[in-house]
């Protein structure tokens, strides 16, 4: 297991206890994270209820619920996350119900600005772009693979965008919000439990 992956597992977050640390930081006026200010700390409160509503309304299909229960092998996923990122916000509830409903995957949370180690194994076009799933296997500990920071269609979304406009401004953020909310997850299940069955094959 490479250095920066086991010590980020050491001092990682199940996901009930990420969603407690991102509150007791709102209570606070903080959010997670190195840089604080006014922004961060409303995106953070933002995620928040944004949050608190996927995780009653998410559903894995039945198919992919079924491709989860079936994997022949155990693993973490570890996932580079903050309290003020809206694209975890929207994908972090989906990669816990995964998780929980496989039975197979163990879900830990890490922040990124805690993790920079590990950050830089997985950048993004250079950028240290969040979500980021770091799929590890539970016997050997050795990284199979990495999924993130969104799924295709909401990638393609931005990049048009930016191509087009120059910026990724507020409304680039809104019609990013609304392209997650009329995918309900889907796209997230389907890339992911695909990586699986690639590493499995």
């Amino acid at each position: 297991m490479k250095i920066p992956v086991a010590k980020a597992l050491f001092n990682s977050h199940s996901y009930l206890e990420y969603r407690k640390l991102v509150s007791d930081l709102l209570l606070e006026g903080k959010s997670t994270g190195n840089e604080q200010s006014e922004d961060l700390k409303q995106y953070s409160e933002l995620n928040e209820t944004r949050m608190n509503r996927l995780d009653k309304t998410m559903k894995i299909t039945d198919e992919n619920n079924l491709k989860l229960k079936n994997l022949n092998s155990e693993y973490i996923w570890l996932v580079i996350s903050e309290g003020w990122c809206g694209d975890a916000a929207q994908l972090l509830p989906i990669i816990n119900k995964m998780a929980v409903d496989s039975g197979k995957i163990e879900l830990k949370i890490v922040l990124r600005d805690e993790n920079d180690e590990l950050m830089k194994l997985f950048l993004t076009n250079k950028n240290k772009s969040i979500p980021i799933v770091i799929v590890v296997d539970k016997e050997t500990g050795s990284v199979l693979g990495k999924w993130g920071p969104r799924p295709k269609g909401a990638t393609d979304l931005i990049t048009d965008y930016k191509k087009e406009f120059g910026v990724i401004d507020e409304t680039a953020k809104t019609n990013l919000q609304l392209w997650y909310l009329h995918d309900k997850g889907i796209s997230t299940q389907n890339e992911l439990i695909n990586l699986m069955l690639d590493l499995e094959s």
